[in-house]
């Protein structure tokens, strides 16, 4: 079988999708009702198309978008670390971005906040090949990691390998970027942080290299949402914003109930080079943990974490909640 890595693909194309009907406008809610001019957004990925993304590409195909008002363009990034800077640049106008690490972005100046949960449950793992010579945590000390996106991996590292007495100076970290699963696989390092235990898990087995995962919320980590929505964090109050929200909420709930018909519309026209077992593996797998209610904001979770971040010496103080995740105002 071809050697699947993950790497960048080309920014999708908006999809052009019909303005709701009068009558459907009458009967529309009023979180759903079309502006008269729709609202153009553009929206950075954290990383190429998959399955991580569905109840956003289902507000897109499903009209979800168009019912909200809005004109969403849909980007992947050429490097996963472009989100948070292009949109504390005003270059995009949402990312998805990882919750552990908008603290770090943060406290580096980034004038970022959190405004919505895409996917409410830990996905990263630590991951070794079943096979392969580590067995236990204990295992790495004087190996090679992996990572893909820079800011977390020391922390990170510390804490799960802090629970068998290691630290990250036990081992050597190395960027291998959007090559998690062929690193491991070609023996260029001999565990991967940051593998998905939804994508690259599956990738793994498909390739006939089965993997074994640690998992950083049984390892120390205090539970977090593994991928958010960031924007700029002048945007708190941006009506646009919350249509979003309620457009990819009304997607999410409409994925849960219609599991075949929301796979169809996520490999259609461009995307479908993904209509394949691993992505069909990872859509099913991740459907049970995307957020039902994207703009909720849990604030126990938040600063649960920032505190931890502290402790771990990250950041240099706990920031108030609300410098750094807001919930957005009802439109």
């Amino acid at each position: 079988m071809t050697l699947l890595t993950r790497r960048a693909l080309p920014a999708l194309a908006t999809l052009a999708l019909p303005a709701a009907t009068a009558a459907q406008a009458q009967t529309a809610t009023a979180a759903t009702q079309p502006a008269a001019i729709p609202a153009k957004l553009t929206l950075m990925l954290d990383w190429f198309v998959n399955p991580d993304h569905a109840p956003i590409i289902v507000a897109q195909e499903g009209g979800h978008f168009a019912r909200a008002g809005l004109e969403v363009r849909v980007i992947a990034p050429a490097d996963p670390n472009d989100p948070p800077r292009l949109v504390a640049a005003k270059q995009a106008d949402i990312g998805v971005y990882y919750q552990k690490n908008l603290y770090l972005a943060v406290e580096n100046g980034l004038p970022l906040a959190r405004v919505g949960t895409l996917v409410a449950t830990p996905l990263s793992t630590l991951s070794v090949l079943r096979d392969g010579a580590v067995k236990q945590l204990a295992d790495l000390k004087g190996k090679k990691i992996g990572f893909s996106t820079a800011g977390f991996e020391e922390v990170a590292v510390d804490t799960i390998l802090g629970t068998v007495g290691l630290s990250s100076k036990d081992v050597t970290l190395i960027n291998v970027n959007f090559g998690l699963s062929s690193a491991l696989m070609s023996g260029q390092v001999d565990a991967i942080l940051g593998g998905f235990r939804n994508f690259e898990l599956h990738q793994l087995d498909i390739e006939g290299r089965p993997g074994r995962a640690f998992f950083p919320e049984q390892h120390g980590m205090p539970i977090y949402d593994e991928l958010i929505y960031v924007a700029h964090k002048d945007r708190g109050r941006d009506p646009a914003l919350r249509r979003f929200m309620d457009a990819v909420e009304a997607a999410t709930t409409f994925l849960v109930n219609n599991h075949e018909e929301s796979w169809k519309m996520f490999i259609a026209g461009p995307r479908r080079e993904l209509d394949n077992e691993l992505n069909r593996r990872a859509f099913a797998d991740t459907i049970n943990r995307f957020s039902l209610a994207p703009a909720a904001l849990d604030r126990n979770r938040y600063e649960r974490f920032a505190r931890f971040m502290h402790e771990k010496k990250m950041i240099s103080r706990v920031p108030a909640l609300e410098s750094y995740a807001v919930e957005l105002p009802v439109a």
